[in-house]
């Protein structure tokens, strides 16, 4: 497959943002061909540069974090101190020639440093400015700071993830960093959209909080519109049965059982009557999911997990293990999709990083995905370069 732009090529992304869920929406821009400039703090640089362990040494003896590595690939970097008269200039060209303005500072920060929204929009008329909080721009709480977990507390996440009601858990990654960063992505997409019609720019907000509750889906309405507050209840969906996960004789299958259908073919497979009292529909399954688990896990104590797979897969019902994520990233599965990429840093060498998660294509069936991706920026690598762009009548 040939290399391509991607289809934001030409676009200038200019982030100021740092942590998790700014880099991360700067990053689905970047992975779609847009150039990213990512601004850093001169010495330090983004905060994530410093977060670990895990970290690995480079060619210099140098540690470098896996975590920045996540968020920052097809990046340039520039270090600016946006305190001193030469970092304001300089960030002032580049909001000029920029076409998106990303940044998750508290609200009122980057007001301080000189850059109010109005300003911006004055220097740029056509520039779409992303802004990302925790709890948002306004209202009671609007500037309080937000970190991932502390936002999965606030918005209910926690209170639906764990073993049970007493067992609130995180999940496993930062998800609402990551989802305000998908969600600013698809905001900045929709205002370039409408400037193509306008002509004019505007500000995109999105939050932590926002995000969240943008993901409650059905346990959302199970409140709104039911009364009901959703409780943690482990590996089974509250509202179909059997849909989880379920003990083998040597570990773990996941089952789900989506319709009618496929809970008697599951049944048939395995000669359990799909008519059992209290069990023949899914409102019933549901009300008695205790005794469904039971039962399942009765039938598979005696037949390794991956018997209770093949068999579960032949009769047509949904059904997976659970994966490490060495499993995940070996699996050839995994791979086939494009989701692993191979990047030359200048300081580690050749690495392998995550991929993205989209493919494009045309109607012929030809593959026009960017490949050409770049590894993470060290501090300032492109700091020269850039300086000399602006300088540029």
């Amino acid at each position: 497959m040939a290399a391509h732009p991607g289809p934001l090529a030409g676009t200038v992304v200019l982030d100021l943002t740092r942590a998790l869920a700014g880099p991360h929406a700067a990053m689905m821009m970047a992975d779609l061909g847009a150039r990213v400039i990512k601004v850093e703090s001169p010495g330090t640089g983004d905060e994530t540069r410093i977060w670990g362990p895990p970290f690995v040494k480079d060619s210099t003896g140098a540690d470098v974090a896996t975590y920045f590595l996540s968020c920052n690939r097809n990046k340039e970097s520039i270090a600016l101190d946006l305190k001193s008269e030469e970092g304001k200039e300089i960030l002032t060209e580049l909001i000029k020639r920029s076409d998106v303005l990303m940044e998750n500072f508290r609200p009122g920060v980057l007001d301080r440093l000189g850059f109010p929204t109005d300003t911006l929009l004055e220097l740029n008329p056509r520039l779409v400015v992303l802004a990302i909080s925790g709890f948002g721009h306004d209202g009671p709480e609007g500037g309080r700071p937000g970190y991932d977990q502390i936002a999965q507390g606030e918005a209910g996440l926690m209170s639906m993830t764990g073993s049970g009601p007493e067992d609130p858990q995180r999940v496993g990654v930062p998800i609402g960093d990551l989802l305000s960063g998908m969600y600013g992505a698809y905001g900045v997409l929709a205002a370039l959209l409408e400037r193509e019609r306008t002509g004019k720019g505007q500000v995109v907000r999105t939050s932590l909080l926002a995000s969240f509750v943008g993901v409650h889906a059905f346990q959302g309405t199970r409140w709104t519109v039911a009364k009901e507050v959703p409780r943690a209840q482990g590996n089974h969906h509250p509202s179909i049965c059997p849909y989880g996960l379920f003990r083998a004789a040597d570990g773990a299958v996941q089952i789900a059982c989506g319709n009618e259908g496929l809970w008697r073919k599951l049944c048939a497979e395995f000669g359990i009557d799909a008519e059992t009292p209290g069990m023949a529909t899914n409102s019933e399954r549901v009300a008695n999911r205790p005794a469904v688990i039971e039962l399942l896990e009765r039938t598979f104590a005696d037949i390794s997990g991956e018997e209770v797979l093949a068999r579960v897969a032949a009769a047509g019902v949904p059904s997976g293990r659970v994966r490490d994520l060495q499993e995940v990233y070996e699996w050839d599965q995994t791979r086939s999709q494009g989701l692993l990429i191979d990047v030359e840093h200048p300081t580690l060498g050749p690495i392998q990083l995550p991929g993205p998660p989209l493919r494009f294509f045309e109607a012929d069936g030809t593959e026009v995905t960017k490949t050409d991706h770049a590894t993470p920026p060290l501090l300032d690598q492109h700091g020269e370069s850039l300086r000399a762009w602006v300088k540029e009548s």
